[in-house]
């Protein structure tokens, strides 16, 4: 049984919602059903009554399925003092029969909650123990834990080592830059966007480097690209800015306008706004 975490790698939250009604609907056990309810509780906002169903599921049968979406949505809205409990319920998860597939996924979720709890050697271990069932992503995993210890080159190789068993993946160059500077922090964005030009931080990135430089209509064009086809509120606020720092005002102000059109209140963008009107 896929879990809805990888059916939403469909990134079209539709699909995923069909195949986990689908999967329901041909369920043959009572246990099974209950963890596909609870997915699709847990992606309408219906929190309580999911893990109300990942607990049910469990009275019937304990299975790697239950115990993860339990895990899962504990994490997912806040961790805190559930932390402990988390962890538990991740363990339990690993010990009840799954496929590699699932059982890295579940050691490299717990393994997040360690790095996040500061444990990292506790961490390691998880991911180690994922690797050796060939769930690549835990080399992200050791990559921030090399980092978090100040060993910023073992982070960018940990992550080079990704990059030969998933080349084509955007989101690991993107992951990489982030253990590198200059040149080689460009060249890994380029590659992403050449892999996928609508992700948006490497156009955010190449214009801050640009308005470091003082190319500002470089920047601002940079900038432009992903506007054009994601008008959020982060890149708008970004070019408001940008347009603020050479003196073109009324520019400033209309993108200050079109972002707080997609959040009202958002502070930053009034205090632009209030300061490249003048008031």
């Amino acid at each position: 049984m896929a879990n809805n975490n990888n059916i939403c790698r469909l990134n079209c939250q539709k699909a995923a919602m069909r195949c986990l009604r689908l999967a329901r609907n041909l369920s043959s056990s009572e246990h099974k059903k209950l963890v596909y309810e609870g997915w699709i509780l847990y992606d309408t906002g219906h929190r309580e009554e999911a893990i109300a169903r990942a607990d049910e599921s469990i009275s019937i049968q304990r299975s790697f399925e239950a115990f993860f979406l339990k895990a899962y949505i504990l994490a997912d809205t806040s961790l805190g003092s559930e932390s402990s409990y988390v962890i538990q319920l991740l363990e339990e998860a690993i010990r009840c029969p799954s496929d590699g597939l699932r059982k890295g996924q579940a050691l490299n979720n717990l393994g997040s909650i360690y790095v996040d709890c500061g444990k990292l050697d506790e961490a390691t271990n998880c991911y180690m123990n994922a690797l050796e069932i060939k769930h690549t992503r835990a080399h992200q995993g050791l990559a921030r834990i090399h980092f978090l210890r100040n060993q910023r080159k073992a982070a960018y190789d940990e992550m080079s080592k990704l990059i030969e068993k998933a080349c084509s993946n955007a989101s690991v160059y993107e992951n990489r830059s982030e253990y590198c500077d200059g040149l080689m922090a460009k060249n890994d964005l380029n590659m992403a966007t050449r892999l996928d030009p609508l992700r948006t931080y490497p156009y955010r990135y190449r214009a801050a480097v640009l308005m470091d430089e003082q190319k500002d209509n470089e920047a601002i064009k940079e900038v432009s690209k992903a506007i054009a086809f994601k008008p959020d509120l982060q890149m708008l606020h970004l070019r408001a800015a940008f347009y603020e720092s050479i003196g073109d005002l009324k520019s400033a102000v209309c993108d200050c306008e079109a972002a707080l059109c997609l959040e009202p209140n958002h502070i930053d963008t009034l205090d632009l706004y209030n300061k490249a009107r003048g008031t």
